[in-house]
Formats: structure tokens, sequence, C-alpha cells
């Protein structure tokens, strides 16, 4: 599909993710307008894309997902949106209400922008820990779109990126649209969150134990305990433990998804 001469939105588009799909769009389209919409960009973000921009208009929006009027604003004229924006927390630091506001609500308030200005295209963006692994730790190897999802979601991020999925079938059904899930990656080998992290951290002097320094059912319990500790202190203070079981289980199991289909 080519986006030549469209008008297009990139919401996050001051993180990581988001700045580096602008840059891509800048590189491989010849696109009209790109609007920037965070609460905040930084001006050596905009600086950084001067060279690449070409004949494509640069607009800074800068202002909160929740705001139904701004996003209006935002999408008017606007023929694709790319939904980034989201708060991440694996560890339980963010409150669940302000994880479903910006992810959740954030999201709906988004689509129902979209259908007002009567934006053709959204593409959102998920996690992949919304699709895996399950409680077992039973491995998914080269799974794809169709495989059957039979995770539990423990992070309040995972249960809220899941539901603002949701949203997008909800206005698929009032909009009378249609849509595909897809999985993707860029072309860089697939590697492993360990195999990762010590490419970074190996030239500090961390390395990688050929083997956990406690067994797995320990730490399990351990999580458990910090749990059920991180529950009786809730009332007086909000304490987010390093580790919880999800994360346990999701950094020792292997899991990984083709992207053919897309």
């Amino acid at each position: 599909m080519s986006l030549s001469g469209d008008v297009c939105l990139v919401t996050g588009a001051g993180g990581f993710l988001g700045r580096r799909l602008v840059k891509l769009l800048l590189e491989e389209e010849k696109l009209a307008e790109i609007r920037l919409l965070d609460q905040h960009i930084q001006p050596q973000l905009i600086q950084s894309l001067e060279e690449a921009r070409g004949e494509t208009r640069l607009s800074v929006l800068e202002g909160d997902i929740r705001d139904s009027d701004f996003l209006c604003r935002a999408c008017r004229g606007v023929s694709v949106v790319f939904h980034i924006a989201s708060l991440i927390d694996v560890i339980g630091a963010l409150d669940y209400s302000e994880l479903y506001t910006v992810n959740v609500k954030g999201t709906q308030l988004l689509l129902e922008a979209c259908v007002r200005e009567n934006v053709v295209s959204f593409v959102y963006t998920s996690s992949i820990e919304v699709a895996g692994p399950n409680p077992a730790g039973d491995p998914v190897i080269n799974g794809d779109e169709d495989t059957a999802d039979a995770s539990t979601l423990k992070f309040a991020y995972s249960r809220t990126k899941k539901e603002a999925a949701r949203s997008l079938r909800d206005v698929d059904r009032r909009a009378v649209v249609a849509g595909n899930v897809y999985y993707v990656s860029d072309d860089t080998p697939p590697v492993s969150y360990c195999d990762f992290n010590h490419a970074v951290m190996a030239p500090l002097g961390f390395r990688i134990q050929e083997k956990h320094m406690q067994p797995l059912w320990l730490l399990h319990v351990f999580c458990f305990l910090l749990e059920v500790l991180r529950f009786c202190l809730q009332p007086f203070k909000h304490i987010a433990p390093p580790l919880n079981r999800q994360l346990l289980v999701m950094l020792n199991t292997p899991f990984s998804f083709g992207y053919q289909k897309a």
C-alpha cells in the first residue's frame, strides 16, 4: 500500500518505536505530512529528522491521548493513523487505573476520533507479552496469527493492551470496517532476551550464568511471597517488586512467532 501524498498521524512519536517509525516513513514514503503526537516531543528529534524529510511536512502535536477534543483535531484530514502511544510497565510500578486510562481509554477515544474524522486506516501496535507464554511455561516455537492464545495475563500492562485490542473489534462492528492481525518484526536475526542482554551488558563485565542460582520452583515461591507482601501493603504503601511470576515465566520460556503473513 503506497502512502504517497497522504497525511499520517503517529501517536507516541517521541518514544523508542515511534521515532523509528517516523524516520522509516520519511525514508520510504513520499507523504504530504506526518503529524507527531506525544505528550512532549524533544526539539532534537525534529532536528534529526530534518535531513530525511524532503518535501514532507512535519507537524508537532503535544497533548494528552485521553483528550478527545485534542484527538479529533489531530485526526482531522488524516488518512492513516499509527497508534503506538502506551504506558509500559512489567513490574507493577504504575497503578492499574493509570495504565487503563492511557492504554485502553486512550485507544478507544482515538478510535472514536478516527471514525468521526473519517480516517481510512488505523494501525495499532500491541505487544508480544499479550501473546504468551502461558502460566505452565509451554514453549511456542514459530507461532503465527492463528496459534491458539493460551496465555493468562498477570501484568496490568498486558491486560490493558489486550483490552485495547478488543476495542478494535468493537469499532469494526460500529463503523462497518474490517481489519487484520499481523505479527511483524524487522529483518535482524531473531535473538532471545538473554542473548540480547548479554550482548549489551557483556562489555560492562556482566555475564550469563549457565544455570539459576536457585531452583526455578523456589524462585516461583519467592515471587508468590513478594506478590502476597505487595497485596498486604497495598493499603499503606505502593511497592513494585523487581520480579514477579509472569515475568519469571516469560524470561524462562522459549516462545517465538513468525511474520510470513505480514
